[in-house]
């Protein structure tokens, strides 16, 4: 038996399909999983197209989807009540989010962050994730799943990530504080810190391809890691096999983390 058959769950964040979530909802169906997904709403209907051909290439010719901004709360609340009217309950949620002004994504220029940058950053990239995971919760019943994705640079300073990565240390701390509150309702919350990884969201981060560079021979493995690579370890996360694992943070960096010089 699949390790995930008869789950199914909300996927928030595939652009396109060198997105971090596409790949976890590859291993996700491959598991045996159902997605839902949501799309960035727009008027001429790109980004939902992006990602009906992102799952079509999956083999999802029909997906159930459904637009939301996560900035605005009647979105979240439309995409909530249409999963507990059309399937009562989920297993679980993957939270691949994160936005930035590009114009403060650039090397040494973190210091010169407006409010209006800041806010926009912590609210779509962190605050979601409690957004989701409070409206999520109730549709859990007999417990679940919620995980997100993150980067080393909410740990450590990663020049060109700036905003960034003050987000994803308030994300990954928001994922610990959720899991201490839920944890009675048997709901799991935890973060995957994934290596770097050409996505469109990449694109944005000042030095990126040093990044690449840079993981390939400082990490332990020598090597820049996979998008699949990501996806087994949320179908883990996501599956029965990993029930008494909550509030982590997972890295999946091949062994970059772990080296100092």
């Amino acid at each position: 038996m699949s390790i995930l058959s008869g789950k199914r769950g909300l996927v928030f964040g595939i652009a396109n399909d060198r997105s971090y979530a596409t790949f976890i909802t590859e291993a996700l169906v491959a598991g045996g999983a159902e997605c839902l997904f949501t799309h960035l709403p727009d008027e001429k209907g790109r980004m939902e197209n992006r990602l009906r051909s992102a799952v079509r290439e999956l083999g999802i010719e029909d997906p159930w989807l459904k637009p939301c901004d996560v900035s605005r709360d009647e979105d979240l609340d439309t995409v909530f009540e249409a999963v507990k009217r059309d399937f009562g309950r989920i297993d679980f949620v993957i939270h691949s989010l994160a936005f930035a002004n590009r114009d403060f994504l650039k090397i040494g220029n973190f210091h010169t962050t407006s409010r209006k940058a800041w806010t926009e950053a912590l609210e779509i990239s962190a605050y979601s994730l409690v957004a989701i995971a409070g409206r999520a919760a109730p549709l859990m019943p007999d417990g679940g799943s919620i995980l997100a994705m993150s980067y080393y640079g909410g740990e450590k300073v990663c020049p060109g990530y700036n905003i960034m990565g003050i987000a994803k240390a308030a994300l990954e701390h928001s994922a610990r504080y959720l899991a201490w509150e839920l944890g009675e309702k048997k709901i799991r919350v935890n973060t995957i810190s994934g290596g770097p990884l050409r996505t469109l969201a990449a694109s944005a981060v000042g030095g990126i391809s040093e990044m690449f560079e840079i993981q390939a021979r400082k990490s332990a493995l020598r090597r820049n890691i996979e998008g699949g690579e990501v996806g087994q370890t949320a179908a883990f996360l996501v599956s029965d096999m990993s029930t008494a694992i909550t509030g982590e943070n997972i890295h999946v960096d091949a062994g970059f983390s772990i080296v100092g010089m």
